[in-house]
């Protein structure tokens, strides 16, 4: 049950708006937890980079909420 979202790009990111990347983040955490609770069933995961993918979008957009406080 792995989305196709799980990868935001730097530019996707830049367009969005703070309130949209946080409920984007949720997503992703929601996302991040679902493929860790399939991993510890002992189930293969339907896509292998799905894990790096959402970490990586996950720390993508932490950085710009980050930045953007700053």
């Amino acid at each position: 049950m792995v989305s196709e979202l799980s990868h935001v790009s730097n530019r996707e990111i830049s367009a969005m708006s703070t309130e949209v990347l946080e409920s984007r983040l949720e997503e992703l955490q929601e996302e991040l937890l679902q493929l860790n609770a399939e991993k510890s069933m002992g189930g293969t995961p339907s896509s292998i980079g799905a894990f790096k993918a959402t970490r990586r979008s996950i720390a993508r957009i932490k950085t710009h909420l980050a930045n953007r406080e700053a």
